[in-house]
């Protein structure tokens, strides 16, 4: 099967980039993760285990307001198009929240990550694929030993998956030095294969699109004389 992404238009260097929609077959099932472990230098490990132990709050922080209109008009209509996807309305706040937070910190797309998600785990907080990944967005076991605590139940916290997603995914990036057909293959542990790269592309552009709408200036009172 050939490439639907080539090699120009699948070059990610920063987060935020954007790939052409393509006319590809949206998938019937999900595509279960299934990250293979690689040996990695003592640093890049050290790298790692403190970015996911960072503990400071997931809490965005706004220098202008205008930021903080845009963003409230994208978790408004992400959590209409969630629908009951996540639970009710709180659950996917919550979500959304810290999904914004994880891919803010981490420099992933945030409506990449919500297509990743749904391909991998269809939202289902407790998903365990045949290979053993768990959670939303399907984490390898082996990962919380490597750069965690070793505990495999916290990968079925919202909080602590995302955070472990986004942070496999920024490293896989980096590895494939912004090379996200590539990058999304190993996260599936499929490199180099077409159709895991091309569900997540499909998803994201048919279903997570999004460009933020202008937001209206104040308009200064003018001066009684």
């Amino acid at each position: 099967m050939t490439r639907t992404i080539d090699n120009s238009r699948r070059r990610l260097l920063i987060a935020g980039g954007t790939l052409a929609a393509a006319p590809i077959l949206m998938p019937r099932v999900a595509h279960a993760g299934a990250q293979q472990y690689e040996p990695m230098a003592d640093a890049v490990r050290a790298a790692l285990a403190a970015q996911i132990a960072d503990p400071r709050p997931p809490a965005r922080r706004f220098e202008k307001i205008e930021e903080r209109i845009a963003y409230l008009a994208w978790l408004a209509e992400m959590s209409e198009r969630l629908g009951n996807r996540v639970g009710d309305y709180a659950a996917r706040v919550e979500f959304l929240k810290t999904l914004d937070y994880e891919a803010t910190r981490a420099g992933l797309d945030r409506q990449l990550m919500l297509a990743l998600i749904q391909v991998e785990s269809n939202f289902r907080k407790y998903a365990i694929s045949i290979a053993g990944a768990r959670g939303l967005m399907q984490v390898m076991p082996f990962w919380t030993r490597i750069i965690g605590d070793g505990e495999t139940r916290h990968l079925f916290s919202m909080r602590t998956n995302l955070r472990y997603g986004a942070v496999i995914m920024r490293h896989y990036l980096d590895i494939e030095r912004g090379d996200l057909f590539m990058a999304l293959g190993r996260y599936n542990g499929s490199r180099g294969r077409p159709p895991y790269p091309d569900a997540i592309h499909a998803i994201w552009k048919n279903r997570w699109t999004y460009e933020a709408k202008p937001v209206a200036q104040p308009v200064p009172n003018p001066r009684v004389g």
